[in-house]
């Protein structure tokens, strides 16, 4: 079998996927479909990011706009309003963001960069985009700061220079504050990078720099000296001002706060340890851990309050990181459940002269965004209405469906309703910026996620927004307290025993199927009533996969190497929800279903439980494949062994098989078994699995053991008492590393020996009313099997009467042969009309699951959609069904019944394909794949034509591969970093109408008064003091910058976005004194060129008159 190596993925794999198609055509159905996609309905573009910003890095808050930005350590950028106002942007260098700065209410924000960039971006876009770049070449930036209502920069460095940047111009002043004029000349050492930078809210002329070794200095903008200084023998981390201006409080990096004033150069007037402990003897207290970030914020009424992070007493070792919030008297600790990154106090004013009047602070963790209520006792935190707990637990899958029934979403949010948690602020979320968009899409949209901790999630991802609406804990079923010895048994070393792998949903009928990496699938109603199960029903199936027979010496019954796991010794439970404990770990099953009563809630309610159990010391493998039908009542799941059929509606088993017997006789592969197998008897078709073959007790493990007696339906070649081989790969493996390593990952030395054809794994399944055998008349149930050697293998189904025959008669099996065979694993089947629309797998309504209604409320009405098939018209001329099937290389078309190739298409031949979706377009129906080369490619359907082929994403992270599902309706969907959800489009309708779909982080808000400097203060200058930077700063007072300094790069924004960003109040100013000076440099132009005239009519008339002179009397002949 050839194999496809994963890590050449990982490795950046860039080949160009083929689009050479390889197309045959049938004669007669050349022309029976007339295909309306086209390529012009087709154009990728992302749209919204959602979840946590993935390693957050700095934070920022204008408090007029009320927007939140957060940068990352990848050079990303999200921007939060309101609920539903999100943007996302992306530095191109990648570099982290190491301070964001708004320009407040003016729709404009600065982000400083590790790589010594400075950017300014413009919000007033839809999508933001860059205005300016600056990129510093001689100096590390290591603080910036721009005050409010100004158009200067401060840039602090390493080195301990400050320069100044024109935030209009993006250009460098020649203004520059030096860091050996800062310090006193007698001072030796350097004073470190420049850690803070500061303006006096009562002085813009008084600038406080805070360098990194413990010095402040106060310098005087327009004398360019140091008017103070203020040295502590501790490193100094932030800085804050009092309102007043005329003190200002430090934190360092020994856990104390200093507080001093403007006027007193000594010695700090205060200096607390918050967290330290006070000796008795008056000494020192002992050093604490560092305080990162102390704000000061003053309230008209009431004491002021000091915020800071950090700071705890080295003691208190594995406490979790604190906030500390000091108010008066009071301190309150806030305990974090991650390392706090950045935190901002929200404010009522946006200027510093002014009472602060803070009433929340926000929290930036480095998992979590916390936003804590203030004017509240006891500090409650706000209830966060963004969608950033989608890591919560690490998404180990996803799926996305669009267009879901419009009952769907209502009934999740009401039973996600209840359980949202008390205890939050009663008051509205603070960040409540921007407006939503307009768009038109209105169809409903679901994503739901599977998580390492067993939950599922069910997000309404309707019209660009993301909202969790129900979550589900799996890990409720099973029996957490594993003894030691348990542990030991089952080998269980993984850390997440309950991990999700792979879900099956039927939003029609609310069905859920859930398979895990321990080897279990549970299986969920959904019911709007609360219901106490008292036993969790449970089902044990034993996969293993038969190598050979192996004959003893004298010709007798075949010795097994393991008695103590045969078929023939393993008995019945010994209690419905358990297992019995054979010594060599025999019908193990890895995880314990708990034994004790299960109080469910209303929403998915656990209806049967089934798992795969030890077999002759091995571990059960891990599951590879799952679907389920509501209309049918059945679940199939497949692995490398085989696969196995489940009746959830009578709870049995009815069918378990290996991959092998399911060709039965026709088995195109030559296996080479170690030795030859023993000839046994045929089974005659029909076998009571109930009836001496220990397999039944296997398959049938039910506590409704009294319909155990279900029939069976075999072909003659294939046996009864089928034994499987296990190996099972370590449960943290992902399922997508099979085709390379399950065989070095096996823990069975018998497999070596195997040849690789035989490990042969189930990829994907199709439910479907269609053809069964090859030149049918008649539709009937059928499964659809794909395996991992590229062949689609079909079953008929034979299904009881609706009603309580449903309940009584046995569902039974037939494999009706091979339907066709692709290059590569399976990935996708999926059904198509005669005229080319897609068939959906039937399905049954919802119903109330625990109501005891009349036989009329609880008959399950099947909804399948029926395919007409004329008498009248020949089959040769127009098929009934076609068949897609697509493969990890290439895609074909069967006509059914005929079960003739009529189209074929190699997608890919240096790749493989990672994702296959036959989706629904607006205009038609299209085969969507996603490669591991990078390429999105859309194919028509039937006739596999290439529509769209984008080279979008070169496949980096596992994730991705595992996470990325394409939905209806041109949504697609992947998991770009561990906390964020990106979600893109590959229609053209929505690209066309995404402008209008995204939400506007800019609004026309009126800039707050500034505060009135009263009577007295006005007389006698105790106000604020304002400063002309314009006039200190500019060029013509200040010279020109050293152009090796920073060079200027124009950004991207173009000129639409230049004009929003420029016009604000300071974008007004500069443009009327720019238009003052062209009027003023035109009207002297003017009055040059008049004058020039002047002189030249004076000149003229001079020489005009001395010309008179001249000639005045001379005779005509004398000229």
């Amino acid at each position: 079998m050839k194999k496809f190596n994963i890590r050449k993925v990982l490795d950046g794999l860039k080949e160009v996927s083929s689009s050479t198609p390889s197309v045959q055509v049938g004669p007669q159905e050349n022309h029976l479909i007339q295909e309306t996609l086209q390529s012009d309905h087709f154009q990728l573009c992302k749209t919204v990011r959602h979840g946590f910003p993935y390693q957050p890095s700095s934070m920022a808050f204008d408090p007029v706009q009320k927007i939140l930005a957060i940068g990352t350590q990848s050079g990303a950028l999200r921007l939060f309003g309101r609920p539903g106002v999100e943007c996302y942007c992306q530095h191109e260098s990648g570099a982290a963001v190491i301070q964001l700065q708004f320009l407040i209410n003016e729709g404009a924000l600065v982000s400083a960069l590790a790589d010594d960039s400075v950017h300014l971006w413009n919000l007033r876009q839809k999508r933001p985009a860059i205005l300016h770049s600056l990129k510093f070449s001689k100096e590390r930036i290591t603080f910036c700061h721009l005050p409010f209502q100004s158009k200067w920069l401060y840039i602090g460095t390493e080195r301990g220079n400050i320069h100044l940047v024109n935030v209009e111009s993006f250009m460098l002043s020649g203004y520059v504050i030096m860091w050996n004029k800062a310090i006193e000349l007698s001072t030796k050492a350097h004073p470190g990078p420049v850690v803070h930078i500061s303006d006096n809210p009562m002085d813009e002329g008084k600038l406080i720099i805070g360098f990194e070794s413990g010095i402040v200095v106060m310098w005087d903008l327009k004398s360019k000296k140091a008017d103070s200084r203020y040295t502590y023998d501790e490193a100094i981390h932030s800085v804050a001002w009092h309102h007043e201006g005329k003190q200002f409080i430090c934190s360092h990096s020994d856990g104390t706060l200093t507080i001093w004033n403007i006027r007193g150069q000594g010695k700090p007037i205060q200096t607390i340890t918050p967290h330290g402990k006070q000796p008795k003897d008056g000494k020192k207290p002992e050093p604490c851990k560092p305080i990162l970030k102390v704000e000061y914020k003053t309230t008209r009424i009431g004491e002021p309050f000091m915020i800071l992070s950090g700071g705890l007493s080295y003691d208190t070792v594995g406490r979790r990181p604190c906030l500390t919030v000091m108010h008066g008297k009071s301190t309150a600790v806030l305990e974090m459940d991650y390392p706090i990154v950045d935190f901002l106090t929200l404010c009522e004013t946006p200027y510093a002269n002014d009472f602060q009047e803070p009433y929340a602070v926000v929290v930036l963790l480095e998992k979590d965004l916390v936003v804590i209520d203030l004017a509240q006792n006891g500090y409650p935190i706000f209830e966060n209405p963004y969608p950033l707990t989608i890591h919560e637990s690490p998404v180990t899958c996803c799926e996305y469906f669009a267009d879901c029934p419009v009952d769907l979403i209502p009934a999740l949010y009401s039973v996600g309703s209840r359980q949202k948690r008390q205890g939050y602020s009663k008051k509205e979320w603070p960040i409540s910026g921007g407006n939503w968009g307009q768009g038109t899409q209105s169809y409903p949209e679901i994503i739901i996620t599977g998580h390492a901790d067993g939950t599922v999630k069910f997000w309404d991802a309707s019209a660009m927004m993301l909202q969790v609406l129900y979550k589900l804990k799996t890990a409720k079923v099973f029996d957490r307290n594993r003894s030691k010895e348990d542990k030991g048994s089952t080998e269980t070393s993984d850390e997440d025993p309950f991990a999700i792998q792979i879900m099956a949903w039927c939003p029609e009928s609310r069905m859920l199927c859930v398979a895990g990496v321990s080897a279990n699938i549970i299986i969920y109603r959904f019911s709007k009533l609360e219901v106490t199960t008292e036993v969790v029903q449970l089902l044990e199936v034993r996969m293993q996969y038969e190598l050979n027979d192996i004959e003893s010496p004298d010709g007798g019954e075949p010795a097994l190497p393991t008695p103590g796991a045969s078929p023939q010794t393993s008995g019945p439970p010994s209690h419905p929800s358990t297992s019995s404990n054979n010594s060599d770990g025999g019908n193990m099953p890895c995880l314990k279903v708990r034994s004790t009563p299960l109080k469910q809630s209303a929403g998915y309610q656990v209806d049967l439980v089934v798992q795969l159990v030890w077999v002759s010391g091995e571990p059960p493998q891990q599951i590879t494949s799952l679907a389920l039908n509501s209309s049918y009542g059945l679940v199939v799941f497949g692995n490398s062994n085989g696969l196995a059929v489940v009746d959830y509606v009578q709870k049995t088993v009815v069918l378990n098989l290996g991959t092998v017997e399911l060709y039965g006789s026709n088995d195109p592969y030559q296996r080479q078994p170690r030795s030859p197998r023993k000839t046994r008897q045929p089974s005659g078709g029909l076998c009571d699995i109930n009836e001496g073959s220990a397999t039944s007790e296997d398959r049938c493990k039910s506590p409704t053991s009294a319909k155990m007696s279900r029939k069976l339906s075999l072909p003659t070649e294939l046996k009864p008492d089928l034994v499987f081989l296990s190996v099972c790969p370590p449960r943290g493996a992902n399922p997508l590393d099979h085709r390379d390593n399950s065989f070095s990952r096996s823990r069975s030395s018998s497999v070596t020996s195997i040849d690789k054809e035989a490990r042969e794994a189930i990829s994907s399944f199709h439910f479907s009313d269609t053809f069964a055998r090859k030149g049918d008349s008649t539709l009937t149930p059928c499964l659809y099997v794909g395996t991992t050697l590229g062949t689609v293998l079909a079953l008929a189904l034979t299904l009881p009467p609706a009603g309580e025959q449903r309940q009584l008669q046995p569902v039974i099996l037939s494999p009706t042969g091979m339907l066709v065979r692709l290059k590569g694993s399976i990935m996708r089947m999926a059904l198509l009309d005669s005229t080319g629309s897609m068939l959906p797998p039937a399905f049954e309504p919802w119903f109330e699951p625990n109501v005891t209604a009349d036989g009329e409320e609880r008959e399950k009405v099947r909804k399948r959609r029926p395919v007409s098939v004329s008498p009248s018209t020949s089959q040769d001329l127009n098929e009934s069904q076609y068949a897609v099937v697509c493969s990890e290389k290439q895609a074909k078309v069967i006509s059914l019944p005929s079960q003739t190739c009529i189209y074929k298409h190699s997608i890919t031949e240096a790749s493989f394909i990672l994702r296959a979706d036959v989706v629904q377009m607006s205009q038609g129906v299209s085969l969507a794949c996603f490669c591991a080369n990078g390429h999105i490619m859309t194919l028509s359907v039937p006739g596999l034509r290439p529509l769209m082929d984008v080279n979008y994403l070169p496949l980096t992270d596992m994730r991705i591969a595992r996470t990325f599902c394409f939905t209806n309706l041109g949504q697609a969907m992947y998991l770009c970093s561990p906390t964020e959800v990106q979600r893109i489009t590959y229609s053209q309708d929505t690209c066309e109408n995404l402008q209008e779909m995204l939400g506007e982080l800019f609004t026309p808000v009126e800039t707050p008064e500034a505060p009135n400097r009263g009577f007295f203060k006005g007389l006698f200058g105790g106000g604020a003091q304002s400063l002309d930077r314009e006039e200190l700063f500019g060029e013509i007072s200040s010279g020109k910058a050293n152009r090796s300094l920073a060079q200027h790069i124009p950004g991207p924004g173009g000129l639409e976005g230049m004009k929003g960003a420029a016009s604000g109040v300071v974008g007004d100013l500069a443009r009327a004194r720019i238009a003052l000076d062209e009027r003023g440099q035109k009207l002297g132009e003017l009055d040059e060129r008049t004058a020039a005239m002047m002189t030249s009519a004076d000149c003229f008339s001079k020489h005009a008159h001395e010309m008179m002179l001249k000639c005045k009397d001379k005779k005509w002949y004398q000229l």
